[in-house]
């Protein structure tokens, strides 16, 4: 009958056997990194110090730190040679197809002056009265 056996603990042998196995397990499916470098996807923020505190400025001396510190602030224009997204190729090119011309009339409409807006603006500011108040009167 199986209900009436007893289970017996295991000796501090058997432990000790259960032990090192579990940590045999362990060290095989551990991995120990000793190569660490930045992650070229994600932002650096700098973060200033107190503004009362008087530590000397921290020189860094890593030149691939720096590089790649400065290439991760670039604009993707200069870190890619082609867009990397959809949304990147719509302003890809961001020079302008034709050079502008301030003096052309067909693309710049300048603001100028008739003869009602000039009575317009003296009658406004000899009434000192802002325009709304105007604009809403006359409805």
């Amino acid at each position: 009958m199986a209900g009436n056996e007893k289970k017996t603990e295991p000796s501090v042998v058997h432990q000790n056997a259960i032990h090192v196995e579990t940590i045999r397990k362990e060290q095989r499916q551990q991995k120990l990194h000793t190569v660490f470098s930045i992650n070229p996807h994600r932002k650096l923020h700098i973060l200033p110090d107190k503004p009362m505190s008087r530590k000397p400025p921290e020189v860094i001396a890593d030149s691939d730190f720096i590089q790649a510190f400065h290439k991760a602030r670039q604009e993707p224009t200069k870190k890619y040679e082609i867009p990397q997204t959809e949304s990147q190729e719509i302003g890809w090119l961001s020079a302008s197809l034709m050079p502008s011309n301030r003096s052309d009339r067909r693309l710049n409409f300048h603001r100028f002056s008739t003869d009602v807006t000039i009575h317009q603006e003296t009658a406004l500011r000899l009434s000192n009265c802002p325009k709304t108040e105007i604009k809403s009167d006359q409805k």
